[in-house]
């Protein structure tokens, strides 16, 4: 499926792909780049390019854009001229062209993931070569349209259905198209796990498309809409006035000694401890936040934690601190106060107190259960009489729960981010998490799950 000088850069966590395209002559092309340009750069180093252009199908929720730093490197930014970007770009509206010399990117207005949202078709000479559909086709599924407004949502989903009936399933069925919101994605509604497709293939398989007409086409994709996360409501601004330029170096996490932290904490800092989940359980900071460093990193710290604080990291000897820092700036934290110097052991030392977090094994746990996955999980199987509970909903507060509650998750990142949460709002918590998902548990207690 792959076509040859694509290349696909995934973003695991984000369930996001961006795209390097071979020109052919010595230059490449970006396509909705993430915001750390360094894996842009090594790709185009590998193939011999230089990235002469970076563009982008719309103003992204869910990450902030690499086009800017590309930019800053020599790139030209090109983008939908109604996404009104405060920076220099090349706007373009639909079936505007760009010359790119033997190959051509031609823009098509595929409004509907987002009022200004535009796929790019790209010609080889005078035969489509491959679609860039952005968050409007997606593999056996389309972007969700409730990102902008609640009054906008329905409209955008009539929007997304008729571009995409008069623009983009007239093309050729061969045609081979590149989403950029796949597997992983909250903008995806739903999520399938490829990531390329073909017109053809959407045609035959992708349920949505399979809807009688428009109104059964909005009901079909407004009721697969689930909850996402709330910076997805500030990016947008975030992305269009364009953001700081780092560039492509190591970033630089500074050490700060326990002194220090106190004195952020006390100005409002939050304490993020991105170790494991064993290493939080066994010791950790009180009312500190626990979001293991593993790929979906972002999503959580971008859902439970403000941006507008400080954010003091306790992080173990071994971990990326370079990767940590990329990882909250590509969600929009730019107030990265530092890490805590020698780890939880200098707090120890200190003589600080440390709070601690109950496990259980799933083959051993009894109730009663607090389920904070999202809510398609949840459905597709529990445990008998859990209460569900999703974690974005935990960490607004406003959700207390029994103590001596079990929390769980699939696995117990999510059920320890949770707790953590649940410790710094609800000072009596005394919960305990679950090491495994209902599945480890239904099996250990030779039981069934429930479903829906």
């Amino acid at each position: 499926m792959a076509r040859a000088g694509i290349d696909a850069i995934v973003d695991e966590g984000l369930g996001n792909s961006s795209y390097l395209v071979d020109l052919g002559d010595g230059r490449a092309l970006a396509l909705d780049p993430s915001r750390h340009p360094g894996g842009y750069l090594a790709r185009a180093e590998q193939r011999g390019l230089t990235i002469a252009y970076t563009v982008e199908t719309h103003l992204h929720a869910d990450f902030v854009s690499g086009s800017r730093e590309l930019a800053a490197l020599g790139a030209q930014v090109v983008a939908p001229s109604a996404a009104g970007l405060e920076y220099p770009a090349r706007g373009l509206d639909h079936g505007d062209e760009i010359d790119l010399g033997g190959l051509t990117l031609r823009a098509l207005a595929t409004p509907g993931h987002t009022p200004e949202h535009l796929s790019y078709l790209l010609l080889d000479g005078t035969e489509p070569a491959a679609l860039f559909s952005g968050g409007s086709l997606l593999v056996g599924a389309v972007a969700r349209t409730d990102l902008i407004d609640p009054n906008q949502t329905e409209p955008l989903a009539r929007e997304l259905w008729r571009s995409l009936r008069t623009t983009v399933l007239t093309l050729p069925d061969d045609l081979a198209v590149y989403p950029t919101h796949g597997a992983g994605s909250f903008c995806s509604a739903p999520a399938g796990g490829e990531r390329v497709t073909t017109i053809g293939r959407e045609k035959a398989s992708n349920p949505l498309l399979a809807a009688a007409d428009e109104d059964a086409f909005v009901k079909l994709l407004l009721e697969g809409l689930g909850s996402y996360p709330p910076y997805f409501l500030r990016l947008r601004d975030v992305n269009r006035r364009g953001p700081h330029v780092y560039g492509p170096g190591p970033a630089h996490l500074p050490l700060l000694d326990v002194a220090s932290v106190d004195t952020l904490v006390r100005d409002g800092a939050w304490i993020i401890d991105a170790r494991a989940i064993e290493r939080f359980a066994a010791d950790h900071i009180a009312g500190s936040i626990s979001i293991a460093l593993r790929d979906v990193f972002a999503t959580w710290l971008g859902w439970l934690v403000p941006d507008d604080v400080p954010l003091v990291f306790v992080v173990d000897d071994d971990q990326d601190d370079d990767l940590l820092v990329r990882e909250a700036r590509k969600v929009g934290y730019e107030r990265i106060a530092g890490a805590l110097a020698g780890g939880i052991d200098a707090w120890r030392a200190a003589g600080r107190p440390l709070a601690r977090t109950g496990l259980v094994d799933a083959a051993s746990a009894t109730g009663p259960f607090v389920d904070v996955r999202q809510h398609s999980e949840f459905a597709a199987g529990h445990i008998p009489e859990a209460r569900h509970a999703e974690l974005g909903a935990i960490a607004s507060g406003a959700i207390a729960v029994p103590s001596g509650s079990v929390v769980m998750c699939g696995h117990g990142e999510r059920a320890m981010s949770a707790a953590s949460m649940l410790e710094r709002h609800q000072h009596d918590a005394n919960v305990r998490v679950l090491v495994g998902g209902p599945d480890e548990w239904a099996a250990g207690h030779g039981t069934s799950l429930v479903r829906a």
